[in-house]
């Protein structure tokens, strides 16, 4: 074997190594492949194992690796759990039947019904604003109302958009095909085409300073990004208004989790997720992460909490993942690169 396939495979061994360990020690052990970056979650499992004795094995990888690991893995995955970012990725792994219903009292009380899945495959943990941002010297607030307006001749050479490629605005613009209809989301998606000040951005950061810097005037963005960037920076100059308030409300996804369908310790794996989506596990979601909680029990973070509450599109997040495909061939089709 080469040096560099050893070197590939490496991490993988030691990820099995410590599953075998835990399990011959006799601990509970729960097994999660998360695509979220272990720095955000491993504070979560830390308390889960500090409260209950459970031992948390994380494997992290991107969405797309992970689930196909767990199709060739099939029923010899020592996957209990898998948690990624936005109802797309959630739904597509249900769709390639990686994952398994549950029932669960608790996560249905925990979980509104527009966060999760109608078939108890996967459930929200958190939830994800996908709205405007300004600059604050250049752009009176009262002047802003929704995503589609954004398309006016009157942003001509102001918009600022992150590229099409992210599944974040696949999401955004699936779920406006999902209430607009597909002509009336490709007139507002070329309007924003025509307006854009500069090239698409690789990442809402990237964008966020751009509105700062004053190359462009407004832009759409996941809020935790802008929230990270005002901690640092109280000062920025950049501003947020909630969308479509007068409408059908914000465009918000999620992160979540399901138990995989061959799952060995699937009930360990339930009461993992169940334990997420509640009080301690919440608050370290927004406090940490600067994600608006799913459980509406929860009040956010100080930082986010200046924003103010908001009304949300209240359309099941799984119609992002059942129109990912129509938003991205409406999207190339009008030059949204």
């Amino acid at each position: 074997m080469s040096a560099i396939r050893r070197s590939l495979l490496a991490p993988w061994r030691l990820f099995l190594l410590g599953v075998l360990l835990a399990g011959s020690a006799g601990a509970q052990t729960v097994t999660v492949y998360s695509a979220r970056n272990e720095q955000l979650i491993k504070p979560l499992f830390d308390a889960y194992t500090q409260e209950t004795g459970t031992q948390i094995q994380i494997l992290t990888d991107k969405e797309g690796p992970l689930l196909e690991r767990l199709k060739a893995e099939g029923a010899k995955t020592p996957a209990d759990v898998l948690i990624t970012v936005d109802a797309g990725n959630l739904w597509q792994a249900s769709q390639m039947g990686l994952l398994r219903s549950i029932k669960s009292p608790v996560l249905n009380a925990n979980i509104p019904a527009n966060l999760r899945d109608p078939k108890g495959e996967w459930y929200g943990l958190s939830v994800r604003a996908r709205t405007i941002i300004y600059n604050k010297k250049a752009v009176n607030p009262a002047n802003l109302s929704t995503y589609e307006a954004l398309a006016g001749p009157e942003w001509k050479g102001k918009l600022c958009l992150r590229t099409s490629k992210k599944v974040y605005n696949q999401s955004l613009v699936a779920t406006m095909i999902a209430t607009l209809g597909e002509k009336q989301t490709e007139q507002v998606v070329r309007g924003w085409v025509a307006n854009l000040a500069t090239e698409v951005f690789p990442d809402d950061n990237a964008l966020i300073k751009a509105v700062a810097a004053g190359q462009c005037e407004v832009g759409i963005v996941n809020t935790y990004y802008l929230a990270r960037q005002l901690e640092k920076d109280p000062n920025l100059p950049v501003g947020l208004f909630w969308a479509n308030q007068k409408a059908r409300g914000v465009h918000v996804n999620i992160s979540g989790a399901g138990v995989t369908r061959h799952a060995p310790n699937a009930v360990g794996g339930q009461k993992l997720i169940e334990w997420l989506s509640a009080g301690k596990a919440q608050e370290i979601y927004t406090d940490k992460d600067f994600e608006y909680p799913a459980n509406p029990q929860i009040k956010p973070d100080s930082i986010i909490s200046q924003w103010g509450a908001f009304r949300m599109d209240l359309i099941n997040v799984s119609r992002a993942g059942e129109l990912q495909a129509a938003a991205t061939r409406l999207m190339d089709r009008a030059g949204y690169r």
